[in-house]
């Protein structure tokens, strides 16, 4: 009888401990984001091997994948429709066949993709096509179809795993309107962030009884544009201030990012960004139990997974091949010579060869009166001789358009000033720097050491002028005169040359800086490019043959004496170990 007993305790205690391990349950989420056209392990545009890509994403998947199975969920946040030539092959080019990137995201099983400002900005019949091909869910809860005023996507989605209701919702940066043409996105709406959020945990609690609340936000961490229309940035203040979320993924803002913040319920959010390009995964794992009937996050683990070393995988690559043949061709197609080096890194000093060559063409393209432009790459440059399409993808990063806007000339002149106080320090000793630098964006993929972003940073054909480092902010920019020098008034009316960002109020230059209300800007705009303004640089290039991009040396930085010692020293500092 003793002996039974003791197996009866022995059999109950066995029971009970699988009992136990039956009500715990482990979730692993993976999160890419701001791919950018970083799919294979190759570099289009310099024509060279890359670290990161969905390529080597893969293959750490795939490890995962074994280790939980089912229980691994794999999630996109947006930006993937831009940023390599083999995307503006797939999105412009070859247009009947499946988006590149709708089928990266089937081959490689994700659960649910975000939508990012990038994906938006091809305009529609790309995007539209591109969700329409994606097998998972395409999320976006703030991005209203203004027809039926419901989400124009899926608001979210529901993962049951081992009994466990996973909600993911997602969400998208407001400021599009403010950054895009109206065409790109008619007929939506993009809502704010924060009471949208909170709208739907409250819905996703109620209906579908979710047990973990997961965020997928196209939307950086905070310090983005705040205006009276909209937040860029708010993936931080969603986690601290709307109760019910677990975990927060981000992006956008191409900065690396895993901190546990407490949220307005006092439990711990989980908040990642895994930056650019895919070099890093961004990754939870949740540990539940069910208690009193309800399943319970007893432990929750966050971090940042390095890939950009990982063994690419070769299944993919193979698949993908005919894609990678067909861009490899495209970007290969000689179009022109230039006569000498052009680089980036000289634009941030004054009036550059780089920079003035992309003026003078949107002059002589629009024939218009003055014209403006930043750079839209931190560090690049094009070497003297043969220039191929790829040249093209350093020469124009993104697919805005060229516009012409009217503008009076102290509208001008204030649009310049904001531009310039983005840009440059104000100046009261030779020891002071020229530029205004931040230890803060050092790891910044975006600004790279600059405190504001380099593709606000506007200068301009057609006029001459000076910048006076040592004068305030707004009184730094005096010009002197037309390009011919012919007298500039600021009372006349001008035709402007720039981009479809800049006039559309990307960057404020246009709104905060020359006082131009956003509902006038489209009033303003006396021409519009057909297509991409990186298309028109490339037939221009062809019908020359061969060019001589050179400075037009129509503005400086001034006193000399103050800016030649401070200038060198922060190029040292910008540029110091990069090539």
């Amino acid at each position: 009888m003793k002996r039974f007993s003791i197996c009866l305790t022995l059999c109950l205690i066995l029971a009970t401990s699988c009992f136990a391990k039956a009500k715990e349950v482990k979730i692993k989420l993976i999160e890419t984001t701001d791919v950018h056209g970083s799919f294979f392990p190759y570099d289009f545009i310099n024509r060279s091997a890359r670290k990161g890509s969905l390529a080597r994403v893969n293959t750490y998947v795939k490890q995962q994948r074994e280790a939980f199975g089912k229980n691994l969920i794999l999630l996109d946040n947006g930006d993937i429709l831009q940023g390599q030539p083999i995307c503006y092959y797939s999105n412009f080019i070859d247009t009947l066949s499946p988006n590149i990137a709708s089928q990266l995201i089937n081959y490689m099983e994700y659960d649910a993709s975000g939508i990012g400002n990038h994906d938006i900005e091809p305009g529609h019949a790309v995007y539209d096509k591109w969700i329409s091909e994606i097998k998972c869910p395409v999320l976006g809860a703030n991005i209203i179809d203004e027809r039926t005023g419901k989400p124009y996507v899926q608001p979210y989605t529901v993962f049951k795993r081992d009994g466990v209701k996973i909600a993911v919702i997602g969400m998208l940066t407001p400021a599009i309107p403010n950054w895009l043409p109206q065409h790109i996105w008619s007929g939506l709406r993009f809502e704010e962030m924060v009471s949208c959020a909170r709208k739907w945990v409250d819905y996703v609690r109620k209906h579908e009884k979710a047990d973990v609340i997961v965020g997928l936000f196209h939307s950086g961490r905070d310090g983005g544009i705040k205006t009276d229309e909209y937040e860029e940035d708010a993936a931080l203040r969603i986690a601290k201030e709307v109760a019910g979320f677990d975990v927060v993924f981000f992006g956008h803002d191409h900065t690396r990012f895993c901190e546990q913040v407490t949220g307005a319920d006092g439990r711990k959010v989980a908040c990642l960004n895994p930056a650019n390009n895919a070099l890093s995964v961004a990754e939870t794992t949740l540990t539940l139990q069910k208690k009193s009937g309800k399943w319970q996050v007893v432990d929750k683990t966050a971090e940042l997974v390095d890939v950009s070393n990982v063994d690419v995988d070769e299944d993919l690559m193979t698949y993908f091949m005919p894609s990678f043949n067909k861009t490899n061709d495209f970007v290969n197609k000689q179009i022109g010579t230039f006569a000498n080096r052009i680089t980036t890194r000289d634009c941030y000093f004054g009036s550059s060869a780089f920079c003035d060559f992309i003026l003078n063409l949107e002059l002589d393209i629009t024939g218009a009166d003055i014209a403006f432009n930043a750079p839209l790459t931190f560090d690049t440059s094009i070497e003297k001789g043969a220039v191929y399409v790829s040249d093209m993808f350093k020469l124009y990063k993104f697919e805005n358009m060229l516009y012409v806007l009217e503008l009076s000339g102290a509208e001008i002149r204030k649009h310049l000033e904001m531009s310039y106080d983005l840009w440059v320090n104000t100046m009261k000793s030779p020891d002071d720097h020229l530029l205004l630098l931040s230890e803060y964006t050092k790891n910044d993929q975006q600004r790279l050491g600059f405190k504001n972003f380099t593709f606000n940073f506007d200068s301009a054909a057609g006029i001459i002028y000076e910048v006076d480092v040592t004068k305030p902010d707004g009184e730094k920019v005096k010009i002197l005169s037309m390009a011919d020098g012919t007298p500039f008034d600021e009372t006349k009316t001008y035709r402007v040359a720039m981009n479809s960002y800049r006039a559309n109020g990307g960057g404020e230059l246009l709104t905060k800086g020359a006082g131009i209300a956003k509902d006038e800007l489209e009033k303003r705009i006396v021409w519009r490019s057909d297509r991409d303004q990186r298309y028109y640089l490339m037939k221009e290039i062809e019908k020359r043959g061969t060019v001589y991009p050179k400075a037009n040396n129509n503005w400086r930085f001034v006193p000399e004496e103050l800016v030649a010692p401070a200038a060198k020293r922060d190029r040292a500092l910008l540029f110091r170990g990069r090539r």
